[in-house]
């Protein structure tokens, strides 16, 4: 846990998210990349997954005591997840007929159920985020039954009305035993393949659903993926992260491309579970994928052509944002901060309605020979991720998780749309919760019990409480959960709420 308050930039990812969550259903705004629907690395269900373990990372280990910032936006996010727009794709992907299933196509049939079979490139996102929110709010609203369904009618195609009631209990088993059928190698994304990057959130799934349940899923599937993965190895020979495995024969297909997406990706998601391998490669892996640049700027060498059958692939491959998230996740300072240089001075950092995200462009460099390219995964999530995460963030969010006693500490528990939360933490040791807010409205600071307590700003005693609140400050009152704290003015303020005392 950092006790620093966010920089303005981190500030703007996180507002930038909460503009594009409160967006209307289906208006998607700033978030279409170039390929055609969303069957593309860059499609909605990426955007939302990563916008959301941004958040679970910002939330564990920045603002550990502002679960009223986060829980909203994670909740619209996985609302906006089961959205028959971001998973209808599935329908015509299931029937195969690419370039790696075209043989298999008469086995296959059309399906509407977005998670039932393959698809483990959408199936486990929407695991891992509802089991995140438990975990993170402890809130089991998703474990209800029903409450991840799927749902489809349009009166001018596909029949009648189509729902899928799963929950995060029934959809974590389901994925198991398609991970245990397929003898725990993984689950195919698109039919007859199995990406390893892919299946590194279901991972993360089993692992919060451990934590909830006491289980021991995550540790079972990991052993098993070790031992499945020993036939063909993790890396090529060229050292780079192998892309997948064909379900049918076995056969395996490497980084032929030498794309950055391939590695990125994957050593940054993997780190969760195995760190040690994943540092072992990651020093002479990243220096193949990033080129220096002018006054300490760095820039990604895109690798060749995306080629499947011969024809290019027109999509996001995000190289530069997966490069950003993977050093901060392997605590690369050197890297990421080149990295996070060459966006802000080549690829447009943009303020909208206070949030910070960079644009989509299409144009590959500028006139300079400066790559310009941005995609709105990149644009919109991996490059606030990465400003968002901590050092080995993703693995001490799966290693060393919150105890039973942190959702009962003091915290802010609702926030206003209009406050910016930019410190929240609570100190056990001296009784103190400490937040910082700009922006104008309410914040409601809740797990007080009846403890007496002291109200500041700054060195300025706003209200203490031996029983009741006694307080001249008119924007500070109890209420039913605890304290609400008006801010009237678009001023930065520093609070602190010490526990067990009036002085």
């Amino acid at each position: 846990m950092t006790t620093t308050e966010l920089t303005p930039e981190q500030t703007g990812h996180l507002r930038h998210f909460a503009n594009l969550l409160a967006q209307p259903a289906n208006d998607w705004s700033f978030m279409q990349g170039k390929a055609t629907g969303q069957d593309d690395f860059g499609g909605y269900r990426f955007q939302l997954a990563y916008m959301t373990y941004a958040m679970a990372l910002a939330h564990q280990h920045r603002l550990p005591a502002a679960p009223g910032v986060f829980k909203p936006l994670i909740a619209r996010a996985i609302e906006k997840m089961l959205l028959p727009e971001v998973w209808i794709y599935w329908k015509d992907t299931s029937r195969g007929g690419a370039a790696f299933n075209a043989h298999l196509s008469d086995k296959y049939q059309e399906e509407y159920d977005p998670v039932g079979r393959d698809n483990i490139m959408y199936s486990a996102y929407v695991q891992s985020m509802a089991l995140l929110f438990n975990y993170l709010f402890d809130d089991d609203r998703y474990a209800r039954p029903g409450a991840l369904s799927f749902e489809f009618f349009t009166p001018f195609w596909g029949g009648e009305r189509k729902r899928f009631a799963y929950d995060q209990n029934s959809l974590n088993e389901h994925l198991y035993w398609l991970m245990v059928r397929n003898g725990f190698l993984g689950v195919a994304c698109e039919p007859n393949c199995i990406y390893q990057i892919c299946n590194q959130p279901a991972i993360l799934g089993f692992r919060m659903h451990d934590i909830l349940t006491g289980g021991s899923v995550a540790e079972e599937v990991t052993e098993g993926y070790e031992r499945a993965w020993a036939d063909f190895g993790r890396l090529d020979g060229d050292g780079r992260y192998n892309m997948f495995v064909f379900e049918d024969n076995k056969a395996l297909v490497p980084n032929a491309g030498r794309w950055p997406w391939v590695d990125a990706w994957c050593g940054a998601l993997m780190n969760m579970w195995n760190r040690d391998f994943v540092r072992s490669n990651y020093p002479r892996q990243m220096a193949d994928l990033v080129e220096p640049g002018r006054d300490g700027t760095i820039s990604v060498n895109p690798g060749e052509p995306f080629l499947l059958a011969g024809n290019p692939v027109i999509g996001d491959a995000c190289d530069h944002g997966w490069a950003s998230v993977w050093a901060s996740e392997m605590g690369d300072t050197h890297t990421l901060d080149g990295l996070l240089a060459h966006a802000d001075r080549y690829m447009n950092p943009t303020w909208m309605r206070g949030g910070l995200y960079y644009p989509r462009n299409d144009r590959v460099t500028d006139d300079g020979g400066n790559r310009t390219m941005m995609e709105p995964v990149t644009g919109n999530v991996l490059l606030a991720y990465a400003r968002l995460n901590v050092p080995d963030g993703l693995w001490k969010l799966y290693n060393q998780p919150w105890d039973r006693e942190h959702h009962t500490e003091p915290a802010l528990t609702e926030v206003d749309p209009g406050v910016d939360v930019t410190l929240a933490y609570y100190d056990r040791t001296a009784g103190e919760l400490n937040f910082a807010v700009t922006g104008e409205g309410r914040v409601v600071i809740g797990n007080l019990g009846h403890a007496d307590l002291v109200v500041r700003e700054g060195d300025t005693v706003l209200g203490r409480r031996a029983g009741e609140l006694r307080s001249e400050h008119p924007g500070l009152r109890a209420n039913a959960e605890g304290l609400e704290l008006t801010v009237r003015d678009d001023r930065p303020h520093r609070y602190t709420v010490t526990l067990g005392g009036t002085r």
